[in-house]
This record gives C-alpha cells, sequence and structure tokens, in this order.
C-alpha cells in the first residue's frame, strides 16, 4: 500500500514475474572465438525485429563508462560500428561519455534483447576509431543529423529547447542542404570509439533463473575472430 498524492492510500499493482523461456547456451555450440556468435545474435534480434516487430532498436546497446573519480554513468546509444575488432558507437568528444573516456578508457557495453532472452556483454577498453572510418560513417548520416552534430553541445546544460533549435537553425545557414554527402563537414570535436575487449560475455535465459551465462576471456592479443586468444569459462546465474 502507498499514499497518494491527495494523502489516500491505494494498492500497489502486484510485480508480474514469468519464466523464461530460452533455448539456452551450451559450450559445445561455441565456436573458439566469440565473433561468429556475436555476428549470428545481432542478425538474429535484426531479423527478429523485421519479422515479429517486438525487438525496437535491436541495435540499441547500453554503455557505462567511469570518470576520474570513479563515479560510473550508463546510458544507451545506437551501436554504429561492428567489426571484429570489437563494437562500437558515435559521439561527441565533448560529451559526459567522452570526457570519462578520456580519463578513464575502462568500459562496459551490453546489448539486451529481452523477447529473445539473449544479451551480449562487452567489457574492455575504448579505442578511438579511425578518421576515415569516422568521416565515412558521418556522410552517410541523414542531413539533419549530420547538422545536429554541430549544433549539440552534447551533455551540456541548455536554457531551453529553443536555444537547441536556434543553433540548428544558424547551422542549416553555415552549411546549406544540397543533397550532397560533403554538405555538412565533419566536426573535429566528434567521432567513435570501438570496446577492445578483454571478455565477451553470452547470457541465455532459461527456466527458474537457472540462467546460461558463457564467458570467452581474452589470454593473448587478437580480435574477436580469433580463436587463438580466448578461453572459455561458464559463470553462475
Amino acid at each position: 500500500m502507498v499514499k497518494s498524492a491527495s494523502g489516500s492510500v491505494e494498492a500497489v499493482e502486484p510485480i508480474k514475474r514469468w519464466d523464461y523461456d530460452g533455448d539456452g547456451l551450451d559450450e559445445s555450440a561455441l565456436p573458439t572465438a566469440p565473433w561468429p556468435v556475436i555476428e549470428r545474435w545481432v542478425t538474429d534480434a535484426r531479423r527478429r525485429q523485421d519479422a515479429e516487430g517486438d525487438v525496437p532498436e535491436p541495435d540499441a546497446i547500453s554503455v557505462a563508462t567511469a570518470d576520474a573519480d570513479g563515479q560510473p554513468h550508463v546510458r544507451t546509444v545506437l551501436m554504429r560500428y561492428l567489426e571484429a575488432d570489437g563494437p562500437g558507437f558515435y559521439t561527441n568528444f565533448g560529451s559526459r561519455k567522452g570526457l570519462d573516456l578520456q580519463a578513464n578508457p575502462q568500459i562496459a557495453a551490453a546489448l539486451t534483447w529481452p523477447p529473445m532472452f539473449r544479451a551480449i556483454r562487452f567489457t574492455g577498453r575504448a579505442v578511438r576509431l579511425d578518421r576515415g572510418i569516422v568521416t565515412e560513417y558521418f556522410q552517410s548520416r541523414p542531413y539533419g543529423s549530420r547538422v545536429g552534430a554541430w549544433a549539440s553541445h552534447q551533455s551540456q546544460s541548455a536554457p531551453d529547447r529553443s536555444a537547441l533549435e536556434s543553433s540548428v537553425a544558424a547551422y542549416e545557414q553555415t552549411f546549406p542542404d544540397h543533397d550532397r554527402p560533403d554538405d555538412v563537414p565533419l566536426p573535429d570535436f566528434w567521432g567513435g570509439y570501438r570496446i577492445e575487449c578483454d571478455e565477451v560475455e553470452f547470457w541465455a535465459g532459461r527456466a527458474s533463473r537457472l540462467h546460461d551465462r558463457l564467458v570467452f576471456v581474452r589470454t593473448a592479443a587478437g580480435d574477436l575472430a580469433d580463436g587463438s586468444v580466448w578461453r572459455i569459462e561458464r559463470r553462475q546465474p
């Protein structure tokens, strides 16, 4: 029971519980490197959204950073880079996450698909993406998103929304839309990061909370497709 704003006592709706009904994951089904499973699970999530519509933004990835004082921050962004050298995302280097990573490159991230009872966790270090890769991606963005990268002083305080809209209008005048990928130049303060992973965990939901957690742990230098640099361990759910 809780009190409402008027002071009356109202019943709280009971917590809904359900048992997970996933396929699970077994060591015998895993390759020697995490990359093939990452590719397959991401592809499965995208196809599930196309077919069923119940996995909105299958590339949404929660990213956790910590500042120089150890204060953690987490947010959800879109994974717009995915190669064997690690998953990645793009941001303003002056944003909270950008400043955190300048002070402390340690990073963790997670892809989570509840309807599929699956998740992937990445732990490691953030490495800036090559400027050529960033430029190619930036030029593929819609015009409004490119202008927005200039207009938004990401994570900084703003007096009101009109200030942001005025900034957008000003940059639209500076960089008119001529329907060309180079209409809007890449800002010096904008770029991308990939995660150089030390661990990759595959979580598969099972009944009675007896989930499968299989973790690839790095043992040597190499990328996510190199089967010679990873060992696999099972962790308790």
